[in-house]
């Protein structure tokens, strides 16, 4: 029998109604699940939505790109060639942990289409990877300064429930990080597969900025309500 993934520890930001909606938020590389806490209140979603945060702490794991050095990551980055760099294994890993906490949240009473998944940079591509393949439908996702990883199994493995999924690309237009180019390549593959994904450009690094605050909270409050 497959053995169910271990859930990640979470920074558990609870709403002051009965949660009736979930947002799942993976920080980026080097981070943890305290990176974005600061910003929930910052979103300022109606308290009516009842929405509870989930802020996971991703694994430390050796990174091949810094050296070997361990540090919390969604999955090993082996070097700057995008064709070879990413770690189908580790994504595996890591879409397993996320999935495993969507089912914590349908046991704990919550509708998947009252479900969102985001994410910031290798944490948006993990969110993203994972919304496009659940079997259940999703309320949204919405990827902060991110990309697409193995786009060239996305045809096979993406999920009819979520064809339609509402996708948030948010992104910097002088992002040393994860460049422009980058994201807007990895927005135009989900276009040429068929999804609808909204990308949003401010004049920023790799960073996270008002104006795409409140684009994001928009979003959720449409998509959670």
């Amino acid at each position: 029998m497959k053995s169910l993934p271990t859930l990640l520890p979470c920074v558990e930001i609870e709403p002051l109604v009965p949660a009736r909606a979930s947002v799942i938020w993976l920080h980026g590389l080097g981070a943890d699940g305290h990176d974005f806490e600061p910003l929930v209140p910052e979103l300022r979603l109606p308290t009516s939505l009842g929405v509870r945060f989930l802020l996971p702490h991703a694994p430390s794991i050796p990174v091949t790109i810094n050296g070997g050095m361990r540090m919390p990551a969604w999955y090993d980055i082996r070097d700057l060639d995008l064709r070879t760099r990413h770690d189908p294994v580790g994504i595996a890993r890591s879409q397993g942990q996320v999935e495993a906490l969507i089912a914590r949240e349908v046991e704990r009473g919550i509708d998947p289409r009252r479900i969102a998944l985001v994410g910031f940079s290798q944490g948006g591509a993990i969110a993203l990877h994972t919304a496009l393949r659940h079997r259940e439908r999703l309320a949204c996702a919405i990827g902060l300064s991110t990309y697409l990883v193995l786009a060239e199994t996305l045809a096979a493995e993406a999920s009819s429930a979520n064809r339609d999924l509402p996708i948030l690309m948010v992104h910097g237009s002088h992002d040393p990080m994860v460049t422009h180019d980058r994201a807007v390549a990895s927005r135009d593959r989900l276009v040429e597969l068929g999804w609808s994904a909204d990308f949003r450009t401010y004049p920023m690094g790799h960073e996270v900025c008002l104006p795409e605050v409140r684009d994001v909270a928009r979003l959720l409050t449409s998509h959670l309500s």
